[in-house]
């Protein structure tokens, strides 16, 4: 079954997303050893958003007509937003929804992981419409 350029972007951009993702949470649990949680979740955001605005801009939206510097600034204003979203929601799950249920297994890790992924479809738009367009 052959996917549409459309879906094919979508999906190039979840994989990309993906990568970024994990290099973000990554670099969060290794920060978190020397720096406190919400200050590693903001460090390890620009890890993944260097990862990230590379990996799209290779993989993802190649037929951008946005020169570099727009690409970029727009990338990281819609990325704050991402951060802001990213942030709160980490924080929340945190401090009350996941002590609420007694969640045990590794809290900090599984709310950042949920704080990541939540910013999915609102960035796919913003980076389609605004960092990458075409």
């Amino acid at each position: 079954m052959m996917l549409s350029h459309g879906k094919r972007q979508f999906v190039r951009f979840i994989l990309a997303g993906g990568i970024a993702a994990t290099v973000n949470i990554a670099a969060r649990w290794l920060l978190n050893l020397w720096i406190s949680y919400t200050a590693a979740i903001v460090v390890a955001f620009l890890i993944g958003i260097v990862t990230a605005f590379a990996l799209n801009r290779i993989f993802v939206f190649r037929q951008s007509s946005n020169k570099l510097h727009h690409q970029l600034s727009w990338f990281v204003a819609i990325n704050l937003i991402a951060l802001a979203q990213t942030l709160i929601i980490s924080l929340v799950l945190t401090k009350w929804l996941l002590p609420v249920i007694n969640w045990q297994w590794e809290p900090e890790l599984v709310a950042h992981a949920i704080g990541v992924g939540v910013p999915l479809i609102t960035s796919y738009i913003g980076h389609k419409t605004f960092s990458f367009r075409q």
